[in-house]
């Protein structure tokens, strides 16, 4: 197994402990999850850390007022909260779960859910109390201010939000600017994570925070370690239940084989994002399984229409028409996920346009919208990270080797960090990417290619007639006119104006020892709560 000498030494410290706890004679185990990556931003604050691996472990140690059951039906489920009702269009009540307690101890109440929707966290972070904990230099590191992304990522959660009431200690009210029929599936994001307002007053700088958050979930934070591990224990104060693990240790280690290697071994208890063919191998030792499927996330590659080349809207049309995705699913996943109709999911319910399909695999269509754009060859480049996502070197050769088939002249860049590839830069041309639905319904998902989105937020893509229609998705109430809406965006960004090119529905496996009980979620979100459990 070939590790770096820091993921060498970091496994060295881990399996130099015993694998089941003893201390104070308590017999839960500890486990040991190997992942390719802990956060893209090196930190645990979703204000910052919005990215397919964080959502993995922030379910451990936070929590938000709504929740879905991700390894159920995905119905929505009460969180934090243990029941809401609808004022009126703009506004949601919702009551508070009591004895709930954060990981220092304090009770939770309205106040810090005031907090962790106010400015300090989310908004400006402009606000000054009485000490002067709150200033306006430099944001996100060295002061307490909000990293800059902040506020852009509220916008793109909350767009209509205005304000959080305070009704009681156990009782507040969302009062949004305008109708919002999804407020109750916004709640869920983990952007609406509660956290603890003394701890945040106390944390030196934002980015101590940011390393060590405390929330309500059943594991707190004991040490994070960039690049390296995050250790958790069991908070057993926790109102769902005593936690029915001692210890959890997140280890990045990016190699596969070396996953596959550490399970083998029995230094890993967990390792994720496993390759189909990986499967049968690994289940031919009988200890071993390999649990998960098809999750609320899609695979996608981005344009950015400022490029030379992609500024010609045909251009893009010709490359996802060059795209043969049944094949690519066949090849790379053994059947086990599956092309789907555009970016939406099936659990978007009567929203769902079932007429719907992505871009036709059409070589002629493609070849005749590249010589009618004049297209001469010009190289595009086409920007990644290795082993991101499962497959996705892979994936991109047989993409490159279609583009090339029609006359694409596409060149793969290996990058190392999300930062060279969102970075504005002139030599931008497409990039990996994904999106993920945290609830059911389209604003879910197209709000990353919206005002506020990582899309427009990099410079990669806008449109304004998209961006108008986003507007009235959010604040629309009656159905049909939003379906109208919806298809009117989704024409756009997958059509005329290409935004992004849909790949196949992401699948999401994970590899375990046999005899611990415990079921996948149906996103990145990996549950250790006791209902999850045996």
């Amino acid at each position: 197994m070939k590790l770096s000498r820091r993921h060498a030494l970091a496994l060295a410290s881990t399996t130099a402990l015993p694998r089941f706890a003893i201390a104070q004679g308590d017999p839960r185990p500890t486990l040991n999850i190997a992942v390719q990556k802990i956060s893209t931003s090196n930190t645990l604050e979703p204000m910052r850390e919005q990215s397919n691996v964080g959502q993995r472990v922030f379910y451990t140690f936070a929590e938000t007022l709504t929740d879905h059951a991700w390894t159920g039906d995905l119905s929505l489920q009460p969180g934090l909260a243990e029941s809401w009702r609808r004022v009126d269009g703009r506004t949601l009540e919702l009551k508070l779960r009591q004895n709930v307690r954060f990981h220092n101890g304090d009770a939770m109440t309205a106040e810090d859910v005031a907090f962790s929707f106010g400015p300090e966290r989310m908004w400006t972070g402009s606000k000054v109390d009485t000490r002067g904990m709150w200033t306006n230099t430099t944001p996100g590191m060295t002061s307490k201010v909000p990293p800059p992304e902040a506020p852009a990522i509220a916008q793109s959660a909350y767009p209509g939000f205005e304000r959080v009431e305070i009704v009681d200690k156990n009782t507040v009210r969302f009062v949004n600017r305008t109708p919002d029929v999804t407020l109750e599936g916004r709640l869920a994001r983990n952007t609406g994570a509660i956290f603890s307002q003394r701890a945040f007053a106390e944390a030196a700088t934002w980015l101590d925070w940011a390393h060590k958050p405390v929330g309500t979930g059943p594991y707190r934070i004991v040490e994070f370690k960039p690049d390296s591990t995050l250790t958790l224990e069991a908070f057993d104060d926790y109102w769902g239940g005593r936690p029915p693990i001692r210890r959890i240790r997140f280890l990045e280690v990016p190699d596969v084989a070396s996953r596959v290697n550490g399970l083998r071994a029995g230094d890993f208890d967990f390792i994720c994002d496993m390759p189909p063919d990986q499967i049968a191998s690994i289940e031919s030792n009988p200890k071993l399984e390999v649990v998960g499927g098809p999750i609320m996330n899609i695979r996608l590659t981005i344009f950015d229409k400022h490029h030379p080349v992609l500024k010609d809207a045909r251009v893009r049309r010709a490359m996802t028409h060059a795209v043969d995705r049944p094949a690519i699913v066949d090849a790379l996943w053994a059947g086990r996920t599956k092309v789907p109709k555009g970016l939406q999911w099936d659990f978007f319910g009567p929203m769902l346009l079932s007429d719907w399909d992505a871009p036709t695999f059409d070589p002629a269509e493609a070849k005749r919208l590249l010589k009618e754009a004049g297209y001469d060859g010009a190289p595009i480049p086409y920007q990644m990270l290795n082993n991101y996502y499962t497959n996705q070197l892979q994936t991109a050769e047989i993409m490159a080797e279609q583009w090339k088939a029609v006359g694409l002249n596409v060149a793969i860049e290996m990058k190392e960090n999300w930062g060279q590839i969102l970075g504005r830069s002139p030599t931008r041309g497409i990039c990996e990417n994904s999106n993920s639905s945290w609830f059911n319904d389209p604003v879910a998902s197209l709000s990353a290619y919206a005002p506020g989105g990582q899309t427009w937020e990099a410079g990669q893509w806008e449109n304004e007639e998209s961006a108008r229609l986003m507007v009235a998705l959010q604040s629309g109430t009656d159905m049909e006119q939003r379906r109208r809406d919806f298809r009117r965006m989704l024409t756009i960004l997958e059509r005329e104006d290409p935004c992004y090119n849909v790949v196949h529905q992401n699948a999401n496996f994970t590899a375990k020892r046999r005899d611990y009980k415990w079921r996948p979620a149906q996103s990145f979100v990996m549950d250790f709560r006791a209902s999850n459990w045996a």
